[in-house]
């Protein structure tokens, strides 16, 4: 579980790192952005900036429900309490997840060069809705299969 929760704070660090440094003043597409969709169009696949960079907003909250469901359960059985019903521990985990976005949005308003959008918000909380929705299926699935037994 440690190694587990240093993966969260590294990950948050980065999310940090990523959303909260001020750009420079410029309307033109950032680097990442025309370098990935060069390598998608070369491989065939259509694509544009807005749905590069909303699919983006998506794929970097994903670790925030994978980590995070996993994450608040342990913490809540460790304090000695009935862990919460998986469909409780996706909806705390997207709620934070959305809860941050927010915070992120409002601190670019301060920052020069960011753009703050509720877009990013929503996109945001779906990505880490969606990461904590798989790992709730995979638990599901685990638990299904009953413990696991030694064939020695």
């Amino acid at each position: 579980m440690r190694l587990l929760t240093w993966t969260f704070v590294a990950y948050l660090a980065a999310v940090g790192v990523v959303t909260l440094w001020p750009s420079p003043q410029s309307t033109a597409a950032p680097g990442w952005a025309t370098a990935t969709l060069d390598a998608l169009h070369g491989l065939g696949v259509p694509m544009t900036l807005p749905v590069l960079e909303a699919s983006a907003n998506v794929v970097m909250f994903l670790p925030f429900g994978v980590l995070g469901l996993p994450l608040l359960r342990a913490a809540v059985a460790r304090r000695g309490r009935r862990e919460p019903g998986v469909g409780r521990a996706v909806a705390v985990v997207t709620l934070g997840a959305a809860a941050l976005s927010t915070a992120i949005e409002l601190t670019q308003n301060l920052l020069p060069g960011r753009v703050p959008t509720v877009q990013d918000v929503v996109l945001n909380t779906a990505g880490a809705l969606l990461g904590a929705l798989t790992v709730a299926v995979v638990l599901a699935l685990l638990g299904r299969r009953g413990p696991v037994r030694s064939t020695a």
